[in-house]
Order: structure tokens, then sequence, then C-alpha cells
């Protein structure tokens, strides 16, 4: 089946009347009276919603909802027969449905074509009109189909409208699209669509065993780096077992438990697993002296011979072997192959999260990108600092840039400039060699310069804050889409994760005691919190928590700091920190999260016109144990209002922990209520860590950003 579902077929003249506006039909009745659809109608009548349903698809049109319809036309199906019966000829004798072989093929054939073609939004979320499709090119639609695949829409909304096509090749029709019905709305399709739903592995095995493409050089790394394995993995199956069987459980009356809001939490229906891959191209390897279709018994010995000589790696903090045993951690190639790939899929309007930075407005995207925004995860392999990165001025997205940031007390904020040396790798978005849909589980983009993290890139991601959202510690929150998924159904705006003791261990960086319930609060596109990026990370019970933190990439002192935005519901915690999970030294006394930053003891003060007593505040707040929110993050709805500018907000960040931290060494923060009520939230947003060479500077002070 998996080569049935590679096959496309070839675009074909349709019908281009105009009928835009059928608020009398549903979906079903308005595909019957024309007949440009009567081979679709009658597949929807043939398919089951899922198979442990006897209700046809057509029935579900038939009914209220809120459906998006990618309708293809009879021309459109028959070309895909054609294509299926020669390209498989043991599939089938002729181009017709009664000329398969197996009815059970089929069937499967049937199924590929209609649920692949609907996307149900549910009962609280609208169908999605061609002005509701994601702007940047080649973005997903945020809710996958009825067969589970995600679309993408190629194309560029604001500039170009018209010329719109699904997952690459599948073009809408111009005239018969946005077609509205009671229930839902219609685009007509020119070709069928049908993802190839291959693994990563699938796909670099074939460009290895076709010698096409252009990432051969590090296909045949990964290859020789025994992660072909690993790539291939799309589910968790025992989850999957756990979730089909009832056993991991919605957390339902969530203010009966203790939450200040919501009613019902959902657990994710699945745990995906998930890649992504940043690889120099082909052409660049040509320029370095090394030919991509020499056998890779000759070609890694001299890509391993190029990163010694080019030192794409670190002098002080890397210990390596040299030798062919590539599949060894200790091993040179295996450790700069998977530096190249991080354990989470990212779609192409996920690698940052433009929300509400200061000065961005997201409710008007054309007017463009304003103050810089990152990510910090962690790579494969041994788990090192990856720092991806955008701003207005950068024109992309970037690996490892470190410009120069007008970040003073009355700066813009923007970037200014960037040293050659800091420019970073350019990521691919918008290359043609990208590989975003047809993987599964696996993104793939081209970079435009050698990665790796050497010594100056230690020294620069070592020399400056780095903050951290809450949820970009756990791979699987991107794999699932649980993170800011732009969804407003419940099931996607509070989410629960699986406890670890009682249920199931969702999150591998987190772990939770059995008393702890932990929901994350994806409200950022619904409510106007001050956060950054809007959402939240909650818990109630005698919570203990335990979260494995990012590395650091350079030796030395850092202060560890904790956000909170106060609400009376909060409770009281004590936060852990150290190398030893199974004994965490206590940071200090615990911190009371009802507290804002107008307490007393805090010596919180609004900013005055007076640049030097202003700093004398935040010299006290320091020896306070406290710091005010960032000028950088805002709300949604404004762009001006900010943490630090609206002081209605009651951010402070916590100075937590401040000691000696080793590079690359696993860390682990462990928060625990010290309550006897199991009626209060643990609440958590974002957290710092910053270099003393960054908050001890005389001679340059912090950023308020």
């Amino acid at each position: 089946m998996a080569g049935i579902l590679l096959l496309t077929a070839c675009k074909e003249n349709v019908d281009d009347s105009a009928r835009y506006v059928f608020k009398h039909d549903t979906i079903l009745s308005y595909l019957k009276k024309h007949e440009d659809y009567s081979q679709y109608a009658a597949l929807l009548a043939e398919v089951n919603v899922s198979p442990m349903s006897q209700s046809t698809v057509a029935q579900l049109l038939a009914a209220r909802g809120h459906y998006t319809i990618f309708a293809p036309t009879n021309e459109a199906i028959d070309a895909y027969l054609q294509t299926l019966c020669e390209e498989n000829p043991d599939l089938m004798s002729g181009p017709h449905w009664e000329d398969f072989f197996v009815e059970r093929k089929r069937d499967s054939i049937q199924r590929v074509i209609v649920l692949n073609s609907i996307i149900n939004s549910g009962d609280n979320q609208n169908c999605y009109a061609i002005e509701d499709f994601p702007l940047t090119d080649r973005a997903e639609i945020p809710l996958a189909n009825m067969m589970e695949n995600k679309l993408a829409v190629h194309g560029y909304i604001l500039e170009n409208p018209d010329s719109l096509y699904i997952n690459g090749d599948c073009p809408i029709s111009i005239t018969q699209r946005n077609i509205m019905c009671l229930n839902g709305v219609i685009h007509q399709m020119e070709k069928v669509i049908a993802p190839k739903n291959i693994t990563a592995a699938f796909f670099i095995r074939k460009m290895l065993d076709d010698g096409k493409g252009n990432f051969l050089v590090m296909s045949k790394a990964i290859e020789a780096c025994g992660l072909l394995d690993t790539l291939s993995k799309i589910r968790d199956e025992v989850y999957e077992s756990l979730y089909q069987r009832g056993l991991v459980h919605d957390l339902v009356g969530m203010t009966n438990a203790g939450f200040a809001e919501g009613n019902t939490a959902y657990v994710p229906r699945h745990r995906y697993y998930g890649f992504t891959i940043f690889a120099e191209p082909d052409d660049f390897w040509r320029q370095q002296g090394l030919d991509p279709y020499e056998p890779a018994s000759v070609l890694l010995p001299k890509l391993m011979r190029w990163i010694l000589d080019n030192k794409q790696y670190s002098e002080e903090y890397d210990n390596f072997t040299t030798g062919e045993d590539y599949t060894s951690g200790q091993n040179l190639l295996y450790q700069w192959t998977t530096y190249h790939i991080l354990p989470m899929r990212i779609p192409v309007d996920r690698l940052v999260f433009h929300n509400n930075e200061y000065g961005y407005n997201r409710d008007q995207p054309g007017l463009g990108y304003t103050i810089p925004v990152c990510e910090y995860y962690s790579t494969m392999g041994k788990r090192r600092l990856l720092k991806i990165f955008e701003s207005k001025e950068s024109e992309g997205v970037f690996l490892n840039r470190f410009p120069n940031i007008d970040n003073g007390r009355h700066g813009t904020g923007h970037e200014i400039s960037c040293d050659p040396d800091k420019v970073g790798c350019r990521v691919g978005t918008d290359s043609p060699d990208a590989v975003l849909n047809d993987i599964v589980n696996c993104c793939i983009y081209p970079i435009d310069a050698p990665l790796a993290l050497t010594d100056a890139t230690r020294n620069n991601l070592g020399s400056q804050r780095l903050r951290f959202d809450g949820m970009s510690l756990f791979p699987e929150a991107m794999n699932n889409e649980i993170r800011l998924k732009k969804a407003t159904d419940e099931r996607y705006v509070h989410v629960h994760i699986p406890n670890t003791v009682t249920s199931y261990n969702y999150f591998r960086d987190m772990q939770m005691n059995e008393d702890t319930k932990f929901v994350y609060y994806n409200t950022g596109w619904t409510e106007n919190w001050p956060n950054l990026n809007t959402d939240e990370m909650k818990a109630v019970g005698r919570f203990e928590i335990m979260l494995t933190m990012p590395p650091v990439a350079r030796s030395g002192i850092y202060e560890l700091r904790y956000e909170v935005l106060m609400t009376g519901k909060r409770g009281i915690l004590q936060i852990y920190f150290g190398k030893n999970p199974e004994n965490l030294p206590v940071t200090g006394i615990p911190i009371d999260l009802t507290k804002s930053f107008a307490f007393g003891r805090y010596s919180w003060e609004e900013d005055t016109e007076d640049e030097d007593y202003n700093a004398e505040i935040e010299k006290r707040m320091r020896n306070n144990g406290v710091m005010k929110g960032a000028l950088g993050i805002g709300m949604k709805s404004s762009t001006t209002d900010t943490q630090r500018r609206n002081s209605s907000f009651e951010n402070l960040r916590h100075i937590v922990w401040r000691g000696y931290m080793e590079a690359d060494q696993t860390y682990y923060m462990k928060l625990k209520s010290v309550l006897d009520s199991d009626q209060r939230e643990f609440y958590m947003d974002m957290l710092e860590l910053c270099p003393k060479e960054v908050y001890d500077n005389p001679e340059k002070p912090e950023d308020i950003w």
C-alpha cells in the first residue's frame, strides 16, 4: 500500500462556471446536484467514517458540522485510477473500480481518496475557507484530515491567492472554491490528494538506492551512524494501545479539581515521534571537493577529514574518536551528524513562533515581523543546544545566528547588524529541495552554511541569556501538535498530560508524582495573557514535577529564573536543582505564587524617567530575588503593552538558583508543592538561564527586553 500511496494523477481541465454560495444545501446535497462530482459522491456512500463505525461519510456530510471538503472531480479520479493502473499492474487490470483484482485493496484506495479529502473541524471551530489557510508557503492546515494526514498549502495567500496547491501538486480550482454550504465549505480539486505517508528512513533509503536527490552526503552519514531505525518510528504503539483501551483518562471537572478555569482537559489521542533534519545540500559538498556519488566507504572518511580539517567541533569540550565505528556516540561523525537532527518534526511555520512579541500584530500578520524571536532546542544523540532565530531584518530563519540587537532601555529591540562570523546557517524554507510534506515523521531543510557546535558557537551561546518557553522542553509537544496548535476546540485548548506514575510517561523529559494533575493551556489564540507566546502550563494536587533541563553550551556560572504571572489561585512551591535526579539540592526558600510585584519585600516600583533611579530599583529587586517582566513580551491584542510597561500584568521573574553549570551536562529541576491543599495551582510559563557575564556585567548591564 505504501507504493500505492506514492502515486499521483495528472491535471485535467474542469468546468469553470462560477458557483460560490449554496447556503441552502448541505455538502452532500450540493455534490449530488453537480455531475462534476458524481464519482466522488458515490464514493462517499461507500466509505465508512472509521473501521469502528457503520456510518458512511455521506451520512456525515449530510448532517450538521463544520467540514472542509477538497472534492476531486470525475476527471481527477479517472486520472488517478489511470496512474494506479499504469504503475501497479499487479493491482488492477484497467483504470476502473471494477478492474481491481482484490476487493480489499479497492476499498483501501477508496478510503485514501475520500478520507484525505475531508477535514472535520468539530463542533467549536469553523471550516477552512481560502482566507483561513495558513499564510506561509507550504505551511500545514492546523487540523488533520480524516486520514489523520496534515495537508500543506503551497502558494502565497496574500500575494497570489489564485495559484494555490495542496501538498505541492494538487491544484485548487480558481473558480470553484469557497463554495459555502450549510455544514461547511467545498474546494474543487483538479487532482486527487493522496499523501505519500513515507517515513524519513524510507525516504533516505530510496534516495540512496536510486542515487538521486540533493542530500546524498547527509543520507550516507545518517545511514552509517545507524540512525535509520530511529528515523523509521512514527507512533508509540504502547501509548496507542492504552488510549484505545481507555486506560489514559481525560480530566473532567477541572475547576472542581482546583484549576482556575476549564471544564474538561483531554489526553492526546496519539504519541507520535518526529524529526527535523538540517542538511548541507550536495552542491555544498561538491564545492568542498567531495563527490556525493562515491560509495560511503570512500566518501565518509573524506567527510571525516573535512570535519577535522575545518574544526567542525569544539577543541575545548568535545572528546571523540575518528575510526570507522560511526554508530558509536563517541565517534566524531556521529556527533557531527546528530547535531543536525532535532527529535521533533517542525513544520515550516513553527520553526519559531510569532505571537505576542513587542510590536507584532498577530491579527494583521501582513504588516510583517518586528523584534527577533528564537527557540532553543536539544539535539539528538549527545544533548547539545541549537538556536533557531528569525527577525524582520534577517529575512528568513537561521540556525545559531548572533546579531547585534538595539536592546538598550530606549532601543527598538530590532536587529541592527550581524557580524559576518555570527550570521549562522540560513534555513531553506523556500528552497525546492526542502522536504516538508511528503514525509510523515520528518521535515528536511537545506542550510546554506556548515552547521557545527564549534568553540565559537559555544562561546556565542554561552554569552547570552537563554529564554525557554516551558513547552519547548518536550519534543512530544511539537510532534503531537500540542504546543500552540491553532485550534479553538476544547480538545486542543486544555490538554491533560497523562501522569507518569499512574498511567504513562507521555513527556520523556518530565516526571510527576501520582498526586499531580497536569494540564497545558493552549489559550494563546483565545485569551489575552501576557505570557511568552500567551500559553502556560498548570498542575494541581500535592504536585511534584521534575523537568529535564536543556544543556548549556559553555561551562560557567549561570542564574536560573522562573517567571510567574500571579493570581490568587496559585500555590506555594519549593524548587530543587542539580545533576542527580535522585537527590536534588533545594534552591532556597519556597516561592509564593500568589504574591505579585506589589508584595512589599520585592521593592518593586514603576519605571520613571530617571534611568539611574530605574537601575537602582532593579538592583533592590535583584537583592530580593526577583526581576521585572520582559519588555519584549506583550499581549496579543497590543503592539505596545508589555510585561514591563503595563503594571496590571503582575509578571515577575524569580531568581531561584545561581551556580556553576557544566557544558552538555544534564541538569534537573524539581517543583514541589509545600501546601497540604490539593486545590492550589502550579504554574509555569518560561524559564531563563543567564550567564554571569550577562547579569553581572558592570560595563554593559543586562538588557530589559
